[in-house]
């Protein structure tokens, strides 16, 4: 049965226009985009009051908090505008800064990062967006790829002031004690009881960079039970496990003194600014801070971006599924499904709500393209492709006509490829690619149709971090008899995701198409 906040209409007051289906989800609420009178497209995030009551355990006033804290820190080049907010007897809504060039972490590639260069130019919009904050008294407390967004021309927004607290107010330092934000990017401390809300701040920041220059968190959580961390910290934080030994010397100081045990010694912001790393010149960023070329930086990460057709994803299931039956006690993969195959229930077609799914929507050039030569002019522009390509690059005439960060990389997820296959062709080699990473999906043993021009494949599992992953994969018809296969994540972390994504093209790749 869906929720109240899958039913529940939206408030019918609001003093703007809600012009998109859900652009993000989240437990308890949801973001729309919004255009005001004058024609201002601004993203509007819809809080469910009682999904957040019954599921989060958060209060009238924590609710609130968000839209006050948001509005007293809002007023920073790095970090999302506040525009407005309001409510009624269901809903709290907080319009704000529209982030057109989506998500950051979409970009990366997994395993190797982006080049040091473009780290240190979002590590430094970072760092200048959190200062900020805590400067106004305000720890964010859930740094993370989610709440790092970018605008039209390629500069970071720092969003979600959901889990934010007052930690410092009239001279008076204030602890915090909830358990909250993403497991491999918070503070040790945190698990532990009373921690001050700036000093967590700059250890998410410190994994942040980690994830930038690797591509991978360092570990899944800061405690006991994570092998990796226990030997951070048993060697002083010099693990001699890759990537650490590969990570710039200067950049490994920097780490170390951001991610001091104690919080005590932890570096400052101060203390960051002045490391040698952090001075050093940088050819993406102008004195203020700002991206110089957002085309260029834009073709960089998309070109960054690279699946290797040649390379088999180690495939674990079976292995942990014999010692399962051995009666071993183990904590099952990321290629292991959260639950039996036989007790999963399957919808191969859309779900009756989208509250709680991403998108997957195509750009407005896909839209448009309604016959078959349309399409291939898209497809031949397609930034997306770049990633199939032996030597990855991106089109001659999409550069030349590109004018900013967005039009070449897109708001729509990049997890995904297109294929000349037909639906009864194409649904048995995803399903083969599924179960070989040991991801559940149900028996084909009759031909599936569209549906409304869409399969919805609901993906639930674990990720390499032991973590929660879960998505869709929505199969969309197209003009020229092609399909647009599009990975949709819901909850998990986005190297993650796009781990998996690039697990499933190498399995399913005699069906997808490369453009070669």
């Amino acid at each position: 049965m869906a929720s109240r906040s899958q039913v529940d209409p939206l408030p019918q007051s609001l003093p703007f226009d809600i012009i998109s289906k859900t652009i993000g989800c989240g437990a308890y609420a949801s973001v729309k985009k919004g255009r005001s009178s004058d024609g201002s497209i601004f993203a509007v995030k819809f809080i469910h009051k009682q999904s957040a009551y019954k599921n989060a355990r958060l209060s009238p006033r924590q609710l609130r908090s968000e839209a006050n804290l948001h509005e007293h820190c809002g007023a920073h080049a790095n970090i999302i505008r506040f525009f407005a907010t309001g409510e009624d007897e269901v809903w709290i809504w907080i319009a704000m800064e529209f982030a057109s060039g989506g998500d950051l972490f979409d970009k990366i590639e997994a395993d190797q990062g982006v080049p040091e260069d473009i780290a240190h130019f979002y590590f430094t919009q970072l760092v200048s967006g959190v200062s900020w904050i805590h400067g106004m008294g305000v720890a964010h407390r859930d740094i993370k790829p989610e709440n790092i967004l970018l605008d039209a021309d390629g500069n970071l927004k720092l969003a979600d002031f959901g889990l934010a607290v007052v930690f410092h107010y009239q001279g008076n330092y204030r602890d915090s004690e909830s358990v909250c934000g993403s497991p491999p990017y918070i503070a040790p401390e945190i698990s532990h009881g009373k921690y001050r809300g700036d000093r967590v701040d700059i250890w998410s920041c410190g994994v942040v960079l980690f994830v930038l220059l690797a591509g991978n968190t360092p570990w899944d959580e800061p405690t006991h039970r994570s092998p990796e961390y226990v030997d951070f910290v048993q060697t002083e934080g010099r693990p001699s496990y890759e990537p650490w030994p590969d990570l710039p010397q200067e950049t490994l100081s920097l780490l170390r003194g951001m991610m001091r045990l104690d919080p005590s010694k932890r570096f400052t912001f101060e203390n960051i600014r002045q490391h040698p790393w952090f001075t050093r010149p940088n050819p993406v960023m102008s004195q203020d801070g700002r991206c110089v070329d957002g085309i260029g930086l834009a073709a960089r990460l998309m070109e960054n971006l690279h699946i290797d057709f040649s390379k088999t994803p180690s495939i674990r299931a079976s292995h942990i599924q014999n010692k399962i039956l051995a009666g071993a006690d183990v904590r099952l993969s990321s290629t292991q499904p959260v639950a039996p195959v036989n007790n999963i229930r399957f919808e191969w077609e859309k779900p009756q709500h989208n509250f709680a799914s991403q998108p997957t929507e195509t750009a407005d050039k896909m839209e448009m393209a309604k016959d078959s030569e349309s399409l291939w002019a898209y497809l031949s522009d397609d930034p997306t492709m770049s990633q199939f390509a032996p030597q990855p690059h991106l089109s001659e005439s999409l550069t030349q006509r590109a004018k900013r960060f967005n039009d070449i990389c897109p708001l729509h997820r990049l997890t995904r490829f297109y294929s000349p296959y037909s639906i009864q062709q194409l649904l048995p080699i995803l399903a083969g690619a599924l179960h070989r990473l040991g991801i559940a999906v149900p028996s084909l043993d009759d031909n599936r149709t569209l549906e409304d021009g869409e399969v919805w494949i609901p993906i639930k599992t674990e990720d390499t971090r032991r973590c929660p992953l879960r998505g869709e994969i929505v199969v969309h018809q197209l003009p020229a008899d092609m399909l647009e296969v599009s990975f949709s994540k819901n909850m998990g972390d986005p190297l993650e995701w796009r781990r998996f994504f690039k697990d499933v093209v190498v399995l399913a790749k005699e069906a997808v198409y490369t453009g070669q």
